[in-house]
């Protein structure tokens, strides 16, 4: 695939793969991308998975001709991009690496060998001249590992951004962008909010006309659209107004709370209001969507003096990634001593920017008429 007369992408897509990084569900598979810049000197920018290594030698190899590359540019040392790095050289013997430091020192861990005699290392400002494209090199770090650079190049305009505005999902498949992104981003990056905020204010400066990332589509029009995504992802900045009602019940009164609530809130014109089981829905989207929207309502039970599982695995999901700026209400449920809305509170303390309802729903055991008046002023306050 042409990016532009001199960018060839010589990516591969996986469609083998069931869970990306061991616990996020791609249905529609993953994407790693890799890119060639022909030109004086020769550019491959980045590998893929080990498991792709021939087909991926081979795009390598039909993007070239003739022609041998000069450098491999690593911008990121996760396996899924660096794990052909040996490879290539074995395949390239005369080629030269160039990364930062710290991509070196963590290719002495993958490879037990940091390829010494043919490292280029780069950092913030650094620039890689190939002729009539020149790459100036921007330092990355945590977003999402520490040695992470992007590259921009000059001459069309390009900017090679890592791990940055990737998406689940491969490209051989139609799906929408802003969904699979979202839910990439903050179940990969999303704890990295500063970093990705001060990157951001590096890219500013320049004239970028294209994104080129390691997962995703390559991005080429209405580049900000994505940038102001990116912006409020990485700001914590809800989205759009929205509630998001996540819940667990265990014999199915918290749930009735909690349909009571939406039925209310609709009656009342929320603009948008979102249920979700916690115990029978994708974790991994219900932290997309408690970041997506405005709004959050948290009903559970109490449980074992605790709260129920998935609750709690939502709420520290939530908390790991810099959970903030938003408003927070509480359903409890519990027969003898509920302690819900107290331990739900406890796990959000360090939470910035959290502004908590003042009506909340305590039901004991099932739901009573003066749970129902509680949903009522509830959803008001929501609304």
């Amino acid at each position: 695939m042409e990016i532009t007369r001199d960018i060839k992408y010589v990516g591969v897509n996986d469609h083998k793969i069931d869970l990306f990084e061991g616990q996020y569900e791609v249905p529609n598979g993953m994407a790693y991308n890799s890119y060639v810049i022909l030109d004086e000197k020769v550019a491959v920018m980045d590998t893929v998975d080990y498991d792709f290594k021939a087909e991926w030698l081979n795009n390598v190899k039909t993007a070239l001709g003739d022609r041998k590359p000069d450098f491999l540019v690593v911008h990121h040392m996760e396996p899924d991009h660096s794990s052909n790095i040996a490879e290539f050289v074995k395949e390239y013997p005369e080629i030269k690496i160039v990364s930062s430091q710290k991509a070196f020192d963590i290719m002495q861990n993958f490879f037990k060998d940091n390829f010494k005699d043919r490292q280029i290392v780069v950092g913030e400002g650094d620039k890689l001249n190939l002729g009539n494209h020149e790459l100036t090199f921007l330092t990355a770090p945590m977003v999402h590992w520490p040695e992470v650079i992007v590259s921009f190049d000059s001459t069309d305009k390009v900017l090679f951004s890592a791990d940055g505005f990737g998406k689940f999902g491969a490209l051989d498949v139609d799906e929408d962008w802003a969904c699979e992104a979202r839910r990439y981003y903050f179940g990969i990056v999303g704890k990295y909010g500063m970093q990705v905020q001060k990157l951001l204010s590096k890219a500013s400066s320049l004239d970028i006309q294209i994104i080129c990332p390691l997962h995703g589509p390559v991005l080429k029009e209405n580049l900000e659209y994505y940038l102001d995504l990116y912006n409020k992802w990485s700001s914590y900045t809800p989205e759009e107004e929205g509630i998001l009602i996540a819940y667990t019940s265990v014999y199915g009164n918290t749930k009735k709370a909690v349909l009571e609530l939406e039925k209310v809130l609709n009656e009342k014109g929320a603009k948008k209001v979102v249920v979700t089981d916690l115990a029978r829905s994708d974790m991994a989207e219900n932290v997309e969507d408690a970041f997506r929207y405005s709004k959050l309502v948290l009903a559970t039970t109490t449980y074992n003096g605790e709260i129920f599982p998935f609750m709690r695995e939502f709420i520290h999901e939530l908390t790991e990634r810099n959970y903030s700026n938003r408003k927070v209400a509480f359903i409890e449920n519990g027969s003898w001593m509920p302690m819900a809305k107290k331990v739900m509170l406890k796990m959000l303390e360090d939470s910035k920017n959290l502004e908590y309802c003042e009506n909340s729903v305590k039901i004991l055991s099932s739901l009573s008429s003066e749970n129902i008046e509680e949903i009522n002023k509830l959803a008001d306050e929501l609304v």
